[in-house]
């Protein structure tokens, strides 16, 4: 059964706070305002990804300067676009980790700052516990206990969500991230960055099924290493660029980028997919959410969507626009700290690598 975005209409209203969350834990810089965990009444993103692509990645320095700069705005917007006023606001959460560190610190400084100033309790929100958070912006009936697989260009991890604020960590990847994979393989076949979008693009157009891939595994353990697969499929590509100078033509004369890509993102796909649906069986759920940026892949999503029909489980999918960092899912989670947790003091500091435990 797969759920469909029911809108605003059935939201449960517990108490009816509004939350301005702050995300600045890459290179999007974001301010939203959500009332009671569900409802967005303004998200605004400033991305400086455009700046990072000559690149290949993200620059810390570079990320960290953007988000000096486009802080107040967003701000400012955020409240405009609302129209709310500060003083409506009942909270302040922020991202307080993982990420980049300079990069954290300039939104925490921020919802520090307003947090002094206007008198309000603050509440420091892990990042993957946003992404998952996501899902009660465009599902406003839905409610743990349930798996949720968060995969993105620096984390890919499957969780039982106990609670709104109760995780356990039933695997995660011992080495790359999905989307770091996606990025290497991406600059090596000539896409560029980010790789990801480019990858599910172009595998449209080929052949999933062009050469063998490997699928690692652990003995006992539902973990993930994609550092495996990236270095295989390099290992291929390598050897096809090697065969294609002995013959004195191209690389792509031998397979077609789009036959490439589309082998390697299904191969990735199903290892999520398969250690997902096993971690599901292992807890006894039968609900399943999907967060981060690489939940967009289309792959990802339709071979998802196809088994939860046939294996009968309840299938979460965010929206778009909430698969990438924003500060929406920051809010929301704020909103169930609010609920639960006691408020952080102005000691809180921003941490680069965090457990969602923590």
């Amino acid at each position: 059964m797969i759920k469909a975005n029911k809108g605003s209409e059935n939201i449960n209203i517990k108490q009816n706070k509004l939350i301005l969350g702050i995300e600045s834990s890459c290179d999007e810089t974001s301010a939203a305002i959500v009332r009671n965990g569900r409802e967005v009444l303004s998200n605004i993103i400033f991305s400086s990804a455009e700046l990072h692509k000559k690149y290949g990645g993200v620059v810390p320095e570079i990320a960290s300067r953007k988000h000096l700069e486009a802080m107040p705005f967003v701000l400012e917007k955020v409240f405009t676009e609302a129209n709310i006023e500060r003083s409506q606001i009942d909270a302040i959460a922020v991202t307080k980790g993982p990420g980049l560190i300079g990069s954290l610190l300039v939104g925490l400084s921020a919802a520090k700052t307003l947090a002094m100033t206007m008198d309000k309790p603050l509440y420091g929100i892990h990042h993957l516990a946003g992404h998952i958070a996501a899902n009660y912006l465009t599902f406003p009936d839905l409610e743990p206990p349930f798996v949720s697989l968060i995969v993105s260009g620096a984390h890919s991890h499957i969780v039982l969500v106990k609670d709104y604020c109760d995780f356990e960590i039933l695997a995660r990847t011992r080495d790359d991230a999905p989307g770091e994979a996606f990025d290497k393989i991406s600059r090596e076949i000539g896409l560029g960055y980010p790789g990801g979008p480019l990858i599910d693009k172009l595998a449209k157009q080929g052949n999933k099924n062009a050469f063998d891939l490997p699928k690692p595994k652990f003995e006992n353990s539902l973990d993930f290493s994609f550092s495996g697969l990236k270095t295989a499929t390099l290992n291929i590509l390598n050897q096809i660029k090697q065969k294609s100078k002995i013959q004195g033509n191209d690389w792509q004369d031998i397979i077609s980028p789009a036959d490439f890509a589309a082998t390697f993102q299904n191969a990735l796909v199903e290892i999520l997919v398969e250690h997902t649906e096993k971690a599901l069986k292992l807890v006894g759920q039968d609900k399943l959410v999907l967060a981060g940026g690489v939940a967009a892949n289309s792959q990802l999503r339709e071979t998802f969507s196809k088994n939860a029909m046939k294996n009968n489980y309840s299938l979460y999918l965010p929206e778009l626009k909430y698969c990438t960092d924003n500060a929406a899912m920051i809010a929301s989670q704020g909103y169930f700290h609010s609920l639960e947790k006691t408020a952080d003091t102005i000691d809180l500091n921003a941490t680069a690598m965090l457990d969602i435990s923590e």
